[in-house]
């Protein structure tokens, strides 16, 4: 049996998105748009496999062949005929849908490898002996590539990381955090953005080390260039270490994307929409990041569309330095009764923002009014689906065009769900109270973050003509009194600035944003809550915010001291800041549960959230903000890590409450998503059933006229690269793609 942190449980959770209404109500051209979309979105997906581990691409082709040729349902029998029991069956069934909701054989939420929770012998007996296997020789040579790969557990293996801290497919297997910096050093000062790039790093004869710099692209280097990326193309010295700017990473994937973004263009509903693609599609064939930022304003500028949608090398959680960004893209409508809310949130925000504990230097000049939707999401391509989204995440645009908010109602309403026998580490009183408001808290938490958290505060830049975007004399750093003694500089911006800790220091930034505004009566009014239940809205939202920093422990690696997750590491350093307030506000306390085994809970004073905890929040929020605008990275670095901290001191000993944690974990849920097919030229949403084998069957279907090509791509590009990874994968071998 493994350890139960890498496996997925066989009674893990499982929904399926509820559209149905909502696309039911688009009219005939906005469902070919939101089509076309999704197909884009969903060819584009497939590129996650390669930015995350080498044999991901592997699994992924092992599965789709083995159940393309024999569904679920069929396959069980023959799984039972080589002896595998029922709950073994179903674990594999779990694994197989776990892969294709991460894309990939690491957690999107945690970057922790999950295997089979079954014998390898037994899964190789159901692999060979499978129709798939008999048809396809090929089958026989990517379980050889991958079987061993797919059950190990070696250290290094066992999480994402750089260097011998774990594995990505970011950097090749030899690199390292110094080689990582070293990187983006060199794009900085070629003004060149790393969110669609990958980084290998080669050694010529005498030992000296060489770096290509891989942008994603559909044309390769020798392709016709542009006048963009002209000057790009091309090979550098750099502080005595050579680099090669390339381009063409994932390019018959993004010829995919690309082909359906023009098909959609033709069903666009304004000609924002008409430009946004057209960039995007520039963006994906050239390989500019420059192109994707203009289809970015263009996004910006299409206001309250009935299709929204968003697609591109996004967020930057799973590079390890921080900088590169995942593929993601995102269809979904407008849900209008939630929407009307997040508007009035919106008309608000200019003076909330003055409730904000910094100074207004410190603020944006001007408040940008950004779209503020709720949406039902119909497509969500990528390694994971997150309750709200503030795009897009490129500095410039936030600082001067804007940005948009979407909260994505359909999957607040059934990721975040919880059962009362399963909550874990709440007094008894509070659970009945916690299932009532915790999603309605939620909605005003999710509001909160991203309009007026991720939505808040000024960098300060100086640009490449030494302009200050802030006056030098005036303007005085409110923790010291003193002058701004650090800022931006050309090129740089907060991903490459602040790194590995860039994510996880602005969710901690947003989320506190969030718990400090929901204070605000008027905010809590907006949303339809007053006198007791408005109340009841802020004590759900504070305690989830504690319970949540307990739970984040999971994410914690000790033998690296290092964390895995952003979101939940923020969370911990909330907890961290109101257990510090001190006057009994929080307090955590181990205790042993009625099972017998170690258990704990978290208490949390509502008398005192006014009178302790706004203060200590207050304090907190502004020195993170004034670092965070002043890009003072070693300060806000101190700060933040040593907030982050995890020992065994007490009196919470935060190790001992992590074996806690791990012992009474519940599993992410898994999430199913509907397809859309083309009929003449009617569009049919087609929907699964909430299980491993709904899940499952709806990849074997997304793909219908050239699911078999995909796959070969994929092992194609995986093989070309694999060279990069040899201590950790073993070829492709010749002749199977």
């Amino acid at each position: 049996m493994a350890d139960t942190q890498y496996i997925l449980p066989n009674d893990i959770g499982v929904s399926s998105l509820d559209c149905r209404e909502a696309f039911r109500l688009l009219s005939p051209t906005e469902r070919l748009y939101a089509h076309h979309l999704s197909r884009a979105a969903w060819y584009g997906g497939l590129a996650v496999l390669l930015q995350t581990s080498p044999e991901a691409p592997y699994i992924y082709a092992l599965l789709s062949r083995l159940f393309r040729v024999q569904d679920p349902d069929e396959l069980r029998q023959h799984a039972l005929a080589e002896g595998l029991t029922e709950e073994e069956y179903q674990a594999f069934l779990v694994y197989a849908a776990g892969v294709y909701s991460n894309m990939g054989n690491y957690k999107s939420f945690g970057d922790t490898k999950f295997i089979p929770n079954l014998p390898k012998e037994k899964l190789e007996r159901v692999i060979l002996g499978s129709k798939a296997a008999q048809q396809q020789p090929e089958v026989r040579d990517l379980w050889q590539t991958c079987g061993e790969l797919m059950f190990s557990l070696e250290p290094r293996l066992r999480h994402l990381g750089l260097g011998s801290e774990g594995v990505t497919t970011y950097f090749s297997g030899n690199c390292t955090m110094e080689d990582a910096k070293l990187a983006q050093d060199f794009l900085d000062s070629q003004n060149l953005s790393a969110y669609n790039t990958r980084l290998f790093k080669m050694a010529d004869q005498e030992g000296k080390s060489h770096y290509e710099v891989r942008l994603a692209s559909v044309l390769n280097t020798d392709s016709p260039l542009d006048s963009e990326l002209t000057s790009k193309l091309k090979s550098y010295e750099f502080q005595g270490r050579h680099f090669q700017v390339t381009r063409g990473d994932y390019a018959p994937i993004l010829q995919k994307v690309v082909e359906h973004l023009e098909k959609a263009k033709a069903y666009a509903a304004n000609s924002h929409q008409e430009q946004m693609l057209a960039q995007y599609m520039e963006s994906f064939t050239q390989g500019s990041i420059e192109a994707h930022k203009r289809g970015s304003r263009f996004w910006i500028q299409d206001k309250g569309p009935i299709v929204e949608s968003y697609i591109g090398f996004i967020e930057s959680y799973r590079d390890p330095f921080g900088s590169r960004g995942e593929f993601e893209g995102f269809v979904a409508m407008v849900n209008k009764a939630m929407s009307a809310k997040f508007e009035r949130l919106v008309a608000s925000a200019e003076q909330l923002l003055k409730e904000l504990p910094w100074p207004p230097a410190f603020e944006k000049d001007k408040f940008l009014t950004p779209d503020f939707t709720s949406l039902d999401v119909l497509t969500f391509a990528g390694s994971g689906i997150p309750a709200g989204i503030n795009i897009p995440n490129y500095d410039d645009l936030r600082q001067t065009e804007g940005f948009k908010n979407v909260s994505l109602g359909n999957v607040l309403a059934v990721a975040y769900a919880t059962k009362r026998e399963k909550l874990t580490f709440l007094e008894e009183e509070d659970k009945d109270l916690y299932i009532r408001w915790k999603g309605p808290s939620f909605d005003v938490q999710v509001g909160l973050h991203e309009l007026l958290g991720h939505g808040s505060g000024k960098l300060f830049v100086q640009d490449e003509k030494g302009v200050f975007n802030f006056d030098q004399d005036t303007v005085t750093n409110p923790e010291t009194g003193e002058q701004i003694q650090s800022w931006y500089r050309s090129g740089e911006t907060w991903d490459s600035k602040f790194s590995t800790i860039a994510s996880s220091y602005e969710e901690c930034r947003a989320e506190s944003v969030g718990l400090y505004l929901c204070l605000n009566p008027h905010v809590l009014e907006i949303f339809g809550f007053e006198g007791p239940d408005a109340e009841d809205v802020i004590y759900v939202n504070w305690l989830n915010m504690v319970r949540a920093g307990l739970l984040a422990l999971e994410f914690y690696t000790p033998e690296a001291a290092s964390w895995r997750q952003a979101h939940m590491q923020a969370r911990f350093v909330i907890l961290r800041v109101l257990l510090e307030a001190g006057e009994g506000l929080v307090t955590v306390t181990p205790t042993t549960g009625s099972d017998g085994r170690p258990d704990a809970r978290v208490r949390l004073d509502r008398s005192k959230i006014r009178s302790v905890g706004r203060p200590a929040l207050e304090r907190f929020l502004r020195r993170l903000q004034v670092l965070k605008s002043t890009g003072d990275v070693v300060a806000g670095r101190a700060l933040y890590e040593g907030y982050a901290t995890v020992t065994d001191a007490p009196p919470e000993c935060f190790l001992t409450l992590r074996d806690t944690v791990l012992l009474r974990k519940e599993s992410r849920k898994l999430i199913v998503q509907p397809n859309t097919h083309l009929e003449g030229s009617e569009v049919q949403l087609v929907e699964y059933e909430a299980s491993a084998a709904g899940l499952i069957r709806s990849f074997c279907e997304r793909f219908p006229e050239d699911g078999p090509e995909l796959e070969e791509v994929l092992i194609q590009l995986a093989t070309a690269d694999a060279r990069f990874w040899r201590d950790q994968i073993k070829e492709a071998p010749a002749g199977q793609a």
